[in-house]
C-alpha cells in the first residue's frame, strides 16, 4: 500500500508518516566551557585583593528538525521521484548539567582575606557561560553537520516508504532555537 501511494502521488499519506515522528532529533552535541571568574575587593577605590574562580562545565545540545511544520507544498511526488523542503535545523534540547560543573581547586582562589566567592557569585559565572554557549551556537558548525544528518535519516525513511529518488532541501540554513518560558509557580495552597 505505501508502494502503490507513492505512485498515487498521495502526498497525504507521507506527510502523515513524516509527521508521526514529529521532533526529530538528528545530532548531539557536547560543548566543554571554561567558566571564570573574578571578584575585586576594593577599599576607598583602591584595589585591595582579587579572589577567582575557574571551573570545568559541559553543555549537551540536541539537534534536529520539527517535523509537525512539513506541510503538503513541501513535498513533490512523481512516481517514485520525491522533492522535499524540511524546516530549519532547530536546537531541540539544551541542558547544562550541575553535575558536570568541576572546579579546578589548583587555579581558583576563592577565599581570600575579607573577599570570598559565595555560591551565588560562582552560579552567576555559571549562568554567564551558559549564555555564552547559547549564543555561540549558530556559530559552531552545528548546523551543516545537523543537516547532514537529517538528510541521511530522512533518505532512509523516504527509501523505506518506497521512493528511489530523492532530493531533500532545508527552507533556511539558520539555526532555529526555542525560547523557554518558566511560569511562576502555581500555589496550590489558598489561603482561608
Amino acid at each position: 500500500m505505501i508502494g502503490a501511494s507513492c505512485k498515487n502521488n498521495d502526498r497525504e499519506l507521507v506527510v502523515g508518516k513524516i509527521q508521526q515522528a514529529s521532533d526529530l532529533v538528528t545530532a548531539e552535541f557536547v560543548v566543554d566551557k571554561v567558566v571564570f571568574g573574578k571578584k575585586s575587593k576594593k577599599v576607598f577605590f583602591i584595589p585591595v585583593n582579587e579572589a577567582s574562580f575557574l571551573a570545568y562545565s559541559q553543555a549537551k545540545i540536541k539537534t534536529g528538525i520539527d517535523l509537525n511544520r512539513i506541510t503538503e507544498s513541501d513535498i513533490v511526488i512523481d512516481g517514485t521521484k520525491i522533492s522535499i523542503s524540511l524546516p530549519p535545523i532547530e536546537v531541540i534540547n539544551f541542558s547544562y548539567p550541575p553535575d558536570k560543573f568541576v572546579e579546578d581547586t589548583l587555579i581558583s582562589n576563592p577565599n581570600r582575606f575579607l573577599n570570598n566567592i559565595s555560591l551565588e557569585d560562582q552560579e552567576e559565572f555559571f549562568r554567564m557561560a551558559e549564555t555564552d554557549i547559547r549564543e555561540s551556537l549558530p556559530y559552531l558548525g552545528i548546523v551543516k553537520t545537523s543537516q547532514e544528518h537529517t538528510r541521511k535519516m530522512m533518505h532512509s525513511l523516504l527509501k523505506a516508504l518506497g521512493f528511489n529518488e530523492i532530493y531533500i532541501s532545508f527552507q533556511d540554513d539558520g539555526l532555529k532555537i526555542r525560547q523557554v518560558t518558566i511560569n511562576d509557580p502555581v500555589d496550590s495552597v489558598t489561603p482561608k
